[in-house]
């Protein structure tokens, strides 16, 4: 039996993110990184979800999203991770290997404006926490 779609409800805003399985690298070198990019770019085209932040890191991804309708979350990162994992698999040559995110993406609604603001900082300052940059504006 199918596992049922996440709720997202439309309207609500929420913190999306999702890890590498055991906290592997999934993002190698620069190229990684923009390649993800063009598959939101893509996965955007037919899913337009509202994205107020992101971070992409080695091991991990956030997005601050709203979405419209109860099931655009869902939908979109459904896209997103295939799409990203198809690609990376057949660029690394580990096609047959297993995932390569842990589980489902993680979900947390926000509650109001003040955690809003929250949010977005901790997702943006998610390098300068982890000691990659100094300043955000030094991350890809």
């Amino acid at each position: 039996m199918p596992r049922r779609k996440r709720v997202c409800p439309r309207g609500k805003v929420l913190q999306i993110l999702n890890r590498a399985v055991a906290r592997l690298t999934i993002f190698e070198k620069p190229a990684d990184y923009d390649t993800f990019v063009r598959v939101i770019e893509k996965t955007w085209k037919l899913v337009p979800l509202a994205i107020f932040a992101m971070v992409l890191l080695p091991n991990h991804w956030h997005f601050v999203v709203r979405p419209t309708t109860d099931d655009q979350v869902s939908e979109f990162f459904q896209r997103l991770r295939v799409i990203h994992t198809v690609r990376y698999h057949a660029h690394y040559n580990t096609s047959g290997t297993g995932h390569l995110n842990q589980g489902r993406f993680k979900s947390f609604q926000i509650q109001s404006d003040e955690h809003l603001l929250i949010a977005m900082r901790y997702v943006e300052l998610n390098p300068v926490r982890a000691n990659f940059v100094a300043l955000f504006e030094g991350w890809h």
